[in-house]
């Protein structure tokens, strides 16, 4: 009984062994396994190369680690951006008053009117600016750094393919002044364009009600870095805006109706993607929910509603004027 005892020992200690070898083994092959995923068969790809020296010494005051898990969390959000917004979604019900307030400040969007819009894929200089607070109301991630003229690269909207029945056209997302990674990370999704397809992308999602909303995000070097064209019903940060989340801006500007020029039709109140326009018997506009995108102005075939500045909803971002 005692050699079996004993055996019986051995053999347990001998399981432990290979346990304590095994387990880690496995779970680095699978780190490795994950890491090779995201860079497609490469150890790595000359854009996260380029992504990572960037961000690893992190922003001013912040200390190589900060800037280690900026970078890691940068890597993420862009290699498997669909499933980030997804996350994103499925915990939105969930989050606190303090949670959405310290996610907006990170990551947030500023709505654009067309004409801002397409100033910004025009730009032919360099804008450096780190003072924007009073463009972009977050204390973090409010930076325009860009070199002219732009590149831009249209990426699959990750937040319509997250929908089952998603509006189309999906490749509707500009990546402004970069895209490398995203060319690199998801060929068969993203494309260099030239201005004019990109300004006529603009005009043509203005034309189907869509908002344009330039995004900024704390693991993208704290600055703007996309132009995206979004619908009400596949947007994840406009959804994130009806559960209460801060994630996007109002342009500066807000929609004013002609009374005498209104025939009451509805078009601008079926076409406004944040239920500010009401038509009883001529259109009226709440001041409160209105972001000012400009979208109502589209189908008044009367031009009764247009967007006129309006000082307490911001200073509109307007790159023409930030040289």
């Amino acid at each position: 009984m005692r050699v079996v005892g004993a055996c019986g020992g051995i053999n347990a200690e001998g399981n432990a062994m290979v346990a304590l070898v095994v387990v880690p083994a496995v779970a680095v092959l699978g780190l490795v396994g994950f890491w090779l995923t995201g860079e497609r068969g490469h150890l790595l790809l000359p854009s996260t190369r380029h992504a990572l020296r960037e961000r690893r010494d992190g922003r001013p005051g912040t200390g190589a680690r900060a800037g280690l898990v900026t970078a890691l969390h940068g890597y993420i959000y862009g290699r498997w951006t669909e499933q980030y917004i997804r996350v994103f979604r499925s915990v939105l019900p969930w989050m606190t008053p303090t949670m959405k307030r310290r996610w907006a400040d990170g990551y947030h969007g500023k709505i654009v009117p067309t004409e801002h819009a397409c100033a910004i894929v025009r730009l032919d200089h360099d804008i450096t600016r780190t003072d924007l607070e009073h463009v972009i109301p977050y204390p973090r991630a409010r930076d325009i750094l860009l070199k002219g003229p732009l590149s831009v690269t249209l990426l699959e909207c990750p937040c319509r393919l997250g929908k089952p029945d998603h509006c189309e056209p999906t490749q509707v997302c500009m990546l402004v002044g970069g895209g490398d990674f995203a060319l690199d990370h998801h060929p068969a999704k993203a494309r260099r364009v030239t201005q004019a397809e990109a300004l006529q992308v603009l005009h043509d999602e203005h034309a189907r009600g869509h908002v344009h909303t330039a995004y900024f995000k704390d693991a993208v070097d704290n600055r703007f870095y996309a132009i995206c064209n979004c619908c009400s019903c596949c947007c994840g940060g406009l959804e994130a805006m009806r559960f209460g989340v801060p994630m996007v801006a109002s342009s500066g500007f807000v929609a004013e109706v002609d009374e005498g020029a209104c025939i009451g039709c509805g078009d601008c109140e079926t076409a406004c993607p944040f239920g500010a326009v009401h038509v009883p018997y001529r259109a009226e506009v709440s001041w409160d929910d209105c972001m000012g995108c400009g979208v109502c102005e589209g189908p008044c075939s009367t031009g009764a509603i247009q967007l006129v500045r309006d000082e307490r909803k911001g200073v509109p971002l307007d790159v023409r004027s930030l040289a």
